[in-house]
């Protein structure tokens, strides 16, 4: 089995998402939705009917119980998924304090639900 290099746990999770792609000049090159597949407190994976390339940033606008949060994350990995749709590694990298406070909440709520 392979060792576990992330910091955070990662959780099982499905919501709803608008995605951006921005280059690194800031210039919008596609936008979509998707879903995630997982979510921890530094990234999560998303789940789109096209591939997203690495060398984008991606502005994600995710619904959060009753609430929209805005993250800013960085395209580490795209492959092909189930179903002929992609699957991407995003870390985040630029969140706001209130979208930090609303994702940490948000996780704390899985891990005491279906924590290990």
């Amino acid at each position: 089995m392979a060792e576990n290099k992330r910091r955070h746990e990662r959780y099982d999770s499905l919501n709803l998402l608008s995605y951006v792609c921005l280059d690194d000049e800031g210039k919008e090159w596609m936008q979509g939705m998707g879903r995630t597949l997982n979510i921890s407190e530094t990234g999560l994976q998303l789940e789109t009917h096209e591939p997203i390339e690495t060398k984008y940033i991606v502005l994600l606008s995710m619904g959060i119980e009753d609430d929209l949060v805005d993250i800013r994350g960085k395209v580490k990995y795209c492959n092909r998924g189930r179903e002929n749709k992609f699957e991407s590694g995003i870390e985040f990298y630029e969140v706001s304090p209130q979208a930090y406070k609303q994702l940490k909440n948000y996780i704390a709520e899985f891990h005491k639900t279906y924590g290990k």
